[in-house]
């Protein structure tokens, strides 16, 4: 019996250890299935290649397995070697099981990094906002991804959601030293200019509704306060978004991973809380 088929037989299991539901999984499996069928085909079809179609070693793991084990490695941020003891491989073989299906997964939610599509009639205000995840410390560059707010070595990205906290689209990674004013400037977001856009106090001059900022030696007045507190209530969707996606400890924890797959791997995070949330 395969670790899937052991693993739906406790639906509350399968969620808390894949971030997903049984149906979910079940939805995004015949796609990858396709997906996969056309990758491996060109890959083992390919230029100069000197074995013969099905030479060579195979997986053991059948695919709903890989991806199972995928979805365990973002949810769980455990090592290699453990994912190799459940599944019964050796760990060295852990990153060839599941690293070839990250970028079909996002192939398959397809978030977009800079061109915003809108083609839903009923968005009408998108909210936006930062945020920053903790890496080792780089052997080069370290002042550039260094977060004075943070005090730590971090990698960030900007979160575009809608009202109902749908990801519209996620921003490529930014050095941690950078600020969201500018780095939101420097992702030039393609966005309808009829579409309300919503930020925080770091988002001030970029035309964003944004909190009122209180002068120096001067306090806010009633008003002030109320509408700053009305706009927090609505804004909160974009921060109760980011929490879900680090539900996921690949987002919370340290990233061990190399910082080239930080943007696969997040853009995924936001596929996968699209397909449980949106």
């Amino acid at each position: 019996m395969t670790k899937i088929e052991q693993l739906k037989k406790r639906p509350k299991i399968f969620r808390r250890l894949t971030g997903l539901t049984i149906e979910k999984y079940d939805e995004i499996y015949p796609k990858l299935e396709e997906l996969y069928a056309e990758f491996n085909s060109k890959r083992l079809d390919r230029k100069g290649r000197k074995r013969r179609i099905g030479g060579g070693n195979q997986f053991r793991l059948c695919l709903e397995d890989r991806l199972l084990m995928l979805l365990m490695y973002y949810r769980l941020y455990v090592p290699h070697i453990f994912l190799g003891f459940l599944f019964g491989i050796d760990d060295s073989n852990v990153g060839r099981n599941i690293n070839p299906l990250q970028p079909l997964l996002a192939k398959i939610f397809t978030i977009p990094e800079r061109k915003i599509d809108l083609s839903e009639n009923e968005i009408l205000e998108l909210f936006i906002d930062g945020t920053e995840q903790t890496i080792n410390r780089p052997k080069k560059g370290q002042r550039k991804w260094y977060s004075g707010k943070k005090k730590k070595h971090t990698i960030q990205h900007q979160v575009i959601v809608t009202k109902t906290g749908t990801i519209k689209g996620v921003g490529k990674s930014s050095y941690g030293k950078t600020h969201d004013k500018k780095d939101y400037e420097n992702k030039k977001f393609v966005i309808d200019p009829k579409v309300k856009r919503t930020g925080d106090l770091a988002y001030l001059g970029t035309g964003m509704t944004v909190p009122i900022k209180k002068k120096k030696g001067k306090k806010l007045t009633k008003e002030e306060k109320l509408y700053n507190r009305q706009l927090a209530s609505v804004r909160v969707v974009v921060e109760h978004t980011i929490g879900k996606m680090k539900i996921f400890r690949i987002l919370s924890e340290r990233f061990r991973n190399p910082l080239k797959d930080h943007n696969l791997i997040f853009k995924n995070i936001a596929g996968i809380h699209n397909l449980m949330f949106a």
